[in-house]
């Protein structure tokens, strides 16, 4: 690409999951290392790409939402919509006003090659140097090391949208944490579809974060998530290591099992018993948080509550509450009994309130404590950041603490985290 097509600007939002924003990463640096310019999605751009999700009618609603938006923001702009929605229904996205490709997960990489092939780029602007990352991005960096799902859970569309699992070699792991680390980010979170299922060469997910641990310097590693069938002693064992960021999101979905059948998910609300139970025998202040999903189909009243008083049982850290979402191409979508909105909504406030509840009770747990806290951003003079158990800090501060990892002494609640004072 020549100086004149360098100041095409690009803009870039991502929705859904860890491993999106992991990709958005690589795609940003893809179109930053052939000359585009970067710029936010509030500023004026030539292009605006949306890596979508469509887990749920929500994600696909948002992601509409946003197309459509970013064309009366831009009526001139070429919009792509890239990623699962587009995977799914690439057609539906090509009717919005404005959308001029869809690109699915396994061609989305090469969105650079196609633009250009394509023609709707044009390099009829002068040059403009490449913005370099925001500060609030180079905090933390997300690396895909494993995509696609083999299990084909009832519910859940992924499975279709993203493939058979495929984990990328740990020498090109290494080499993008080290690269991460070079350019100033302080923490790599490891993400992908199906983490735990890490498997390259015979090595494991255990062994990836050994060879990590070993061949970089990177001062926060943390994992994206983890199906409890996933964990073992061996593997949490590894947290003895301080740089291993004490968070563990840990799927359950449901805390009923004859729901878990119906969701043909692969354990037990025992088995996730003994996987909490081996965390908290190594980390026992660490951070579990979950995902649930409320009315999934033919869920009784009294499965809601085995579900909630199972969540109770735990104490999680935070949950993040879904209603279930009907999705073309999947078992459940046929299931019998489907459940009626306003029951799930009763059952998601009663899930919410709990959701509440718990996050409290565990931040409660380090008032008078000291948190190691990577800060990211100010509002009015108040930083927040994050803790390595991924409690949200805040703290009042004249300095800049932008990419600063500091020690804070645990004061109160406050708002969704607590409040703390730099040591």
């Amino acid at each position: 690409m020549n100086k004149r097509e360098s100041n095409i600007r690009v803009a870039f939002d991502t929705l859904g999951c860890k491993l999106n924003q992991a990709e958005t990463e690589a795609l940003m640096e893809k179109f930053r290392n052939s000359g585009y310019r970067i710029v936010n999605p509030d500023e004026k751009f030539d292009v605006y790409i949306l890596n979508t999700c469509t887990v749920t009618h929500i994600a696909d609603r948002k992601a509409r939402h946003l197309l459509r938006m970013a064309h009366r923001i831009n009526p001139e702009a070429v919009l792509v919509a890239a990623g699962c929605y587009a995977e799914h229904a690439a057609n539906d996205l090509l009717k919005i006003e404005g959308v001029r490709l869809a690109v699915g997960n396994d061609k989305k990489m090469k969105l650079p090659q196609l633009l250009k092939e394509s023609g709707l780029v044009s390099a009829d602007r002068c040059f403009v140097p490449c913005d370099d990352f925001s500060a609030n991005q180079r905090t933390r960096s997300f690396i895909g090391i494993q995509d696609g799902c083999n299990n084909f859970c009832s519910y859940c569309i992924v499975s279709y949208v993203r493939g058979r699992e495929k984990s990328v070699a740990h020498e090109q792991v290494v080499k993008e944490v080290n690269d991460k680390v070079s350019r100033g980010f302080k923490e790599v979170v490891l993400t992908g579809t199906e983490i735990g299922s890490y498997s390259y060469e015979g090595l494991s997910l255990k062994g990836l974060i050994d060879i990590i641990l070993k061949e970089t310097a990177v001062e926060r590693l943390r994992l994206s998530s983890l199906q409890p069938q996933e964990v073992t002693y061996d593997l949490i064992a590894l947290w003895r290591d301080e740089r291993l960021c004490p968070h563990f999101h840990l799927s359950l979905q449901s805390g009923s099992d004859t729901v878990l059948k119906r969701m043909k998910r692969l354990y037990t609300t025992a088995d996730y018993l003994d996987a909490v139970s081996f965390i908290r025998s190594v980390a026992g202040e660490a951070a579990i948080t979950t995902d649930i999903i409320v009315g999934f189909p033919g869920e009784t009243d009294e499965e809601f509550l085995e579900s909630y008083d199972f969540c109770k049982i735990i104490g999680f850290a935070r949950i993040h509450v879904f209603s279930y979402s009907r999705r073309r191409g999947t078992a459940a979508n046929i299931m019998p009994n489907q459940i009626s909105p306003q029951v799930k909504k009763k059952r998601s406030d009663l899930m919410l309130k709990l959701a509440e509840d718990s996050a409290s009770v565990y931040h409660s747990n380090f008032i008078g404590k000291t948190l190691h806290v990577l800060w990211e951003q100010a509002d009015n003079g108040i930083w927040n950041g994050y803790s390595g158990n991924y409690i949200k800090v805040y703290t009042a501060s004249d300095m800049d603490l932008t990419n600063t990892l500091t020690e804070v002494l645990v004061e109160r609640l406050y708002e969704d985290g607590v409040w703390g004072e730099i040591k």
